[in-house]
């Protein structure tokens, strides 16, 4: 079925959430979304919808659904490319930062946001079975953190190509992923978790007895996303919809 957008209601007012149905009578088990940082667009709905073919109720929330919409600071164009040109002008850059990235990620705001969601999925009549979650670039960093957050509520957890899993900050990911109650896959892109990164990360994840596989992609930041033009890999982005098909096959029940 097409995909169709409907407000949930948060502590910090609606959140524009897209939903994607699988063909057929429900119930399915439900996913989770979490776009990169260009947002809600054409792309990031293909992906949800090629998820969605194989039987699961897929969610998009919008995580910046605290400000302004994005493309009014993308020039009215919701794309990779656009927030390329962001990042390249510093004074854009930092505002994007600001008021969209930083805020999207912030563990107080994203309990209110997905936790306002999973009670939704919850009292869901079309849902069964467990809540798997997925993300791409910012949206794999927001995956990760909504397991340390959710506990029990999440049986699978996957991020591609993530961005800031591990650094230098008190509030870097990698220092809270022994609260993981999820099996987690990660494939990161080149440059994504260098191996002292990737060692520390593991080091936590072991610490914490979570199930977890980390494989590396040997494909630029971006790969799975369509509109990542001159990134975009398509046998990268095939291997990446294999990779959840395992996971959330194995973990959510049907």
């Amino acid at each position: 079925m097409p995909a169709t957008l409907m407000q949930i209601a948060t502590p910090d007012g609606p959140c524009t959430t897209e939903v994607v149905r699988p063909s057929g009578p429900g119930p399915w088990p439900a996913v989770i979304v979490f776009f990169d940082a260009a947002g809600l667009r054409p792309a990031q709905t293909r992906i949800a919808e090629r998820i969605s073919s194989n039987g699961y109720l897929v969610f998009q929330p919008d995580l910046f659904h605290r400000a302004p919409p994005v493309s009014s600071i993308l020039g009215g164009e919701a794309t990779l490319g656009a927030l390329m040109k962001v990042f390249g002008d510093p004074e854009l850059k930092a505002r994007f930062l600001a008021e969209y990235y930083l805020p999207a990620l912030d563990y107080a705001n994203l309990k209110r946001t997905v936790g306002a969601l999973l009670d939704h999925i919850g009292s869901h009549p079309d849902v069964k079975g467990g809540v798997g979650t997925t993300g791409y670039c910012m949206g794999g960093n927001a995956s990760v953190r909504t397991a340390t957050l959710f506990g029990d509520r999440i049986a699978a957890t996957a991020g591609f190509h993530p961005g800031g899993l591990v650094t230098d900050q008190p509030t870097s990911p990698h220092l809270r992923v022994k609260s993981i109650k999820s099996r987690v896959y990660l494939g990161p892109a080149i440059g994504d978790l260098p191996p002292d990164a990737e060692a520390k990360l593991r080091a936590e994840f072991d610490s914490g007895h979570v199930r977890y596989e980390i494989e590396q992609y040997a494909a630029k930041h971006g790969y799975a996303v369509e509109d990542a033009v001159g990134i975009y890999d398509a046998a990268a982005a095939a291997r990446h919809y294999e990779a959840l098909a395992n996971l959330f096959g194995e973990t959510l029940g049907r």
